[in-house]
């Protein structure tokens, strides 16, 4: 019976989750990018009101939303067993569930033309808030 060993098979879940955060990442990039040269009232009608909106110079404006992303994160429980000079023993490893809160902020800059505002360009969110 062929088994891999727990460094190959460590290496193998890293480059697996390093894969699918590559692929995950820029998701809000992309979605803030269709954004860009609209009226700012686009976003406003997808998302609300902005939470702050900063003059950052004449005719321009930078807008703000905050998001406080909440994700339960489960436990885990493993076990091994493990020779002694008195037999076997199973040993158990347990780690507590917990819940985790990312705080987001997804800012988009904005220039004055007439009355409205147009979304110029956008800061990128941190890559968790992707």
């Amino acid at each position: 019976m062929c088994q891999e060993s727990p460094r190959k098979i460590r290496r193998t879940h890293s480059f697996l989750a390093l894969a699918a955060v590559a692929l995950l990442a820029s998701c809000a990039s992309q979605i803030m990018k269709n954004y860009v040269g609209g009226p700012l009232e686009a976003v406003i009608l997808d998302y609300g009101p902005p939470d702050n909106v900063v003059e950052i110079g004449v005719g321009q404006r930078a807008y703000q939303w905050r998001r406080v992303n909440t994700e339960a994160v489960t436990g885990t429980t493993s076990g091994e067993i493990r020779q002694t000079r008195h037999g076997e023993r199973y040993e158990l490893s347990e780690s507590p569930g917990y819940v985790k809160e990312t705080e987001c902020f997804y800012t988009f800059f904005a220039r004055a033309s007439g009355t409205r505002w147009f979304v110029t360009s956008f800061r990128r969110p941190q890559l968790e808030c992707e």
